[in-house]
């Protein structure tokens, strides 16, 4: 770190004094250099890959967090039939009040929670609460859905769903433990074309699949650096001291569902390689200068513009991941899915694909196949969820689906070893960076029933009840 802040200068400016053991400030004591070992399997106490929890008629929720992604949130459940929103919880009085006001056109009447720091656990400690919902700054994921677990309430929570190895393991020692759900709210694994082509995946349209790519490519470096989008300026700050791939799981979700990741072939290793900082740093300092608000951000050490991290799995295929919030760039996740006999691209746009090398399909051709592989969630909850909104409906049929799980006692399509794993890119890359791009291996958070588990992604409603959107 540049400046000469202490260890106590430097936890005051981050706000993270509670949380010396997670997110930015372990990958700066304990440091990345060198081969400090790390937990890789463990013995399975309980496997929660295909767990069916006792059905909830109606599914009682507390909401954690309603800024950005949590507002949303809360409009987004109280249209989902089933659910009775029981308590909304932020720091700030004036967005609890915002958020139960967005829905007090409906039947919910939630109680608020507000103000001190703690007041989260009062939510988790109510008896007529079956789910957590949590959406606030990323270090405080992990800590609320374990306590979540721990009171006999299932989690669900916002990407990343940890932010360091130990963290991972949490949550499924936890999960397994208690035999509560616990899942990340990765959308994209929502989205329509991610889910017909995994549709066509199932098929063997592709054939053998070789290779994925996916991504995070999405210019925010004027939102990191604006004082009105977190709170705090969380956002920003987990970009100071760090550097790897912060935001793996909009990417990686959709292929290593195509890939049958956790239930048929494992990640064994990767590899991670970050830029320097062009531009985090030089917007600081320029910003620096016409305002002394930001006198605090100018000449630290940020991130490495663009990541990229290659993954191995045990059957020999591979994945490639980018991440860059900062360039000037399209917005992208890339979404290549490359078989033996065809592959498919998403971004850029239109989303594509192709079975040879003399070039894309025709526009006719492409209809034709959506027309035969587009699954049946989406002719099911598509057009609803795109009325509900969210990212186009993907984050409404995340949500219908969950709530559907839940309330019917299915196994649920994304579990807390989708969680840990996709969640381990953070720290892992981290690790490879600082250590000159040094392969490792990728924990096993199955403890080996990947070998046997079966696919869960039930896009198809194999699975599903007669849950409605209101």
């Amino acid at each position: 770190m540049s400046n000469s802040f202490g260890r106590k200068e430097f936890l005051k400016f981050l706000g993270l004094a509670g949380f010396t053991g997670t997110g930015i400030f372990s990958n700066i004591a304990n440091g990345l250099q060198g081969h400090p070992p790390y937990k890789k399997t463990h013995s399975q106490r309980f496997n929660m890959h295909g767990y069916a929890a006792p059905k909830l008629e109606t599914v009682r929720i507390g909401i954690i967090g309603v800024g950005n992604r949590g507002s949303g949130a809360v409009r987004r459940l109280s249209r989902i039939e089933g659910v009775d929103i029981k308590a909304i919880c932020d720091l700030e009085e004036e967005r609890v009040n915002a958020a139960i006001q967005s829905i007090e056109e409906t039947s919910h009447n939630p109680e608020a929670y507000f103000g001190g720091e703690e007041e989260w656990k009062k939510v988790c400690n109510r008896e007529d609460i079956d789910l957590i919902y949590i959406c606030t700054p990323w270090d405080w994921h992990t800590p609320m859905a374990v306590y979540a677990m721990k009171h006999e309430k299932h989690a669900a929570t916002e990407i990343p769903a940890a932010q360091t190895l130990d963290q991972c393991w949490e949550l499924v020692e936890t999960s397994e433990n208690t035999r509560q759900h616990c899942m990340m709210l990765e959308n994209a694994c929502y989205d329509f074309f991610e889910m017909m082509t995994l549709n066509m995946v199932r098929d063997g349209f592709f054939g053998e699949i070789i290779h994925g790519e996916g991504a995070y490519i999405h210019q925010l470096i004027n939102h990191n650096f604006s004082k009105d989008n977190y709170s705090n300026m969380w956002r920003l700050k987990e970009n100071l001291n760090r550097d790897g791939n912060l935001y793996p799981m909009h990417g990686l979700g959709p292929i290593a569902q195509a890939m049958n990741i956790n239930c048929g072939d494992q990640m064994e290793y990767m590899v991670s390689m970050s830029s320097d900082d062009f531009m985090m740093r030089k917007k600081a300092n320029e910003l620096a200068e016409e305002d002394e608000f930001w006198e605090q951000y100018a000449d630290w050490d940020y991130r490495g513009n663009i990541n990229t991290s290659t993954i191995r799995t045990r059957k020999g295929r591979t994945i490639m991941l980018q991440h860059d919030v900062t360039s000037p760039r399209p917005y992208s996740r890339i979404h290549v899915l490359s078989g033996t006999e065809g592959i498919a691209r998403k971004w850029p746009l239109p989303a594509r694909i192709a079975k040879g090398h003399e070039g894309w399909i025709s526009d006719e051709e492409f209809a034709e196949l959506e027309e035969e592989y587009t699954p049946e969630i989406t002719k099911r909850v598509g057009r609803m969820a795109q009325q509900v909104g969210g990212h186009g409906g993907m984050d409404t049929l995340m949500d219908w689906r969950l709530i559907d799980c839940l309330r019917n006692g299915y196994p649920l399509d994304m579990t807390v070893y989708d969680a840990a794993l996709w969640s381990s890119i953070i720290p892992l890359s981290e690790r490879s960076v600082a250590n000159k791009s040094e392969t490792l291996d990728v924990p096993d958070f199955t403890g080996g029933a990947w070998k046997t588990n079966e696919p869960r992604m039930d896009i198809e409603l194999e699975q599903s009840g007669s849950t409605q959107i209101l």
